[in-house]
């Protein structure tokens, strides 16, 4: 068992969570944020995490039958959201052709930087949270679940949203507005 724990320990999941602390204390200080320096920060902050999240090492789970403790509340994601779609304005929505519900439209799907922020916050959030406990098996645990999520989720939502981030920093037309 000791075997298996070592891998929290391990550089790159150390790295990791610095990075994932790091992306959540920041949206969660973002309100009032100026878009520009908003953008231009996570156009700099979303990289990094999905980097350090492909270097993530292959771990087992320790417990298969607890289900891990969610520490973001529906109200807490839901303000955290609304905060971001304020600092966003009329540049959070966008089209995303890489969504399941694409191959049953003949149109791109309308989705918003503010609720894919607010969905990898909550996934990283809960990671952190846990990470924070202590407690080897817990951390081990989470570790998996959010190697796992990464790969099925968060990862490319992550990328999708980094896209609709350079075109409103890149784009032509856009001012600097506060929230």
């Amino acid at each position: 068992m000791a075997e298996r724990s070592e891998v929290i320990f391990d550089r790159n999941v150390v790295e990791f969570v610095t990075v994932a602390a790091e992306y959540c204390g920041f949206l969660e200080r973002s309100e009032g944020a100026l878009r520009s320096e908003f953008v231009d920060t996570l156009l700099k902050l979303l990289p990094l995490l999905y980097l350090k999240g492909t270097m993530l090492p292959e771990c087992t789970r320790m417990d298969d039958f607890d289900d891990l403790e969610r520490f973001v509340t529906e109200d807490q994601y839901e303000v955290l959201r609304l905060t971001l779609a304020d600092v966003m304005a009329d540049r959070d929505d966008y089209l995303d052709v890489f969504v399941d519900d694409m191959k049953y439209s003949d149109t791109p799907i309308r989705k918003t930087i503010s609720e894919d922020l607010a969905d990898i916050w909550q996934d990283i959030k809960n990671f952190v949270c846990l990470f924070r406990t202590g407690v080897n098996q817990t951390m081990n645990d989470a570790l998996v679940e959010c190697r796992e999520n990464f790969a099925t989720y968060w990862g490319q939502t992550l990328v999708n949203t980094l896209r609709a981030l350079h075109e409103v920093k890149y784009s032509l037309d856009d001012e600097d507005t506060e929230a």
